[in-house]
């Protein structure tokens, strides 16, 4: 028979299993904070004051302290030259998208023109913009007092009308070009970049002489001038000439109604360039 001391130092298989377990948190519990330290070495600040997460850190960016010893000063962004966007603080990349965007007859009337500028992000703009200067508009009117008719105009002439740079003279003689002419001023608005407030300014310096519009024989068109013309999508095109070869040549154009994909709206903007012989 067991003695009494015997039964109460005895223990059982479940009891034995818990107390391994409890063996093992106490040790994964002592051992934590060196654990720690391991995986996290850059937070502690060792008693001298020396900051070791500090001196761990990466250092102020590059640019970042570039800009903090730019001296910013007062320019019009208009054809700066590169030295000047430098000393500003742009980058290469940001100074050649801004050349390229005025050889495209780009051209800042206002500060937040800047903006445009994919490659100028805000905090560019926010620096930047207060020290903007633009002359007075009127310095950007004519550079000539010549009214120039668009019809008969070369790119030469139109880039002395103030506003109008190479680009975009080469763009407004490549319309006309597929237009076959301009019949009114308003269609300037059609072409890429030149908005509201740009047309306002070149408007008073252009005249169309409507006599000058070379127009398109609907019953025997040119191919290649009825192809690009901007008036009309291709599927319209093709749809007038196999219309006209069913039913016969056109005689005017409300014969061109009963074509279902040619609405009024088209033909009041083509009527102008429309001829039946």
């Amino acid at each position: 028979m067991p003695s009494p001391l015997k039964n109460y130092l005895s223990v059982t298989k479940k009891e034995w299993n818990g107390l391994i377990v409890l063996l093992i948190l106490i040790t994964l519990v002592l051992a934590a904070p060196g654990v720690y330290k391991k995986l996290h070495p850059y937070k502690l600040v060792n008693p001298n004051g020396f900051d070791e997460a500090a001196a761990r850190l990466p250092k102020m960016d590059a640019d970042t302290t570039k800009l903090n010893n730019v001296k910013l000063f007062l320019f019009d962004p208009n054809h700066l030259p590169d030295t000047a966007w430098q000393k500003l603080g742009l980058n290469e990349h940001q100074i050649t998208t801004i050349k390229n965007y005025e050889a495209k007859g780009g051209r800042f009337y206002n500060k937040a023109d800047l903006k445009k500028i994919y490659a100028i992000s805000s905090d560019d703009y926010k620096r930047l913009a207060p020290y903007i200067n633009l002359p007075e508009k009127s310095n950007y009117t004519a550079k000539t007092n010549a009214v120039v008719d668009i019809n008969t105009t070369d790119t030469i002439k139109l880039t002395q009308i103030g506003g109008i740079g190479n680009g975009f003279a080469t763009r407004i003689i490549r319309y006309r070009d597929r237009l076959g002419g301009f019949c009114k001023k308003e269609q300037l608005k059609e072409i890429y970049g030149i908005d509201s407030a740009m047309y306002l300014d070149i408007a008073p310096f252009i005249k169309i002489d409507a006599r000058k519009i070379s127009k398109i024989n609907i019953n025997h068109p040119d191919k290649d001038r009825l192809l690009v013309f901007p008036y009309l999508t291709y599927k319209q095109k093709n749809a007038i000439v196999e219309y006209r070869n069913q039913h016969g040549d056109y005689t005017q154009l409300s014969d061109l109604k009963n074509i279902p994909i040619i609405d009024d709206g088209i033909l009041r903007k083509i009527e102008p360039y429309i001829s039946f012989k």
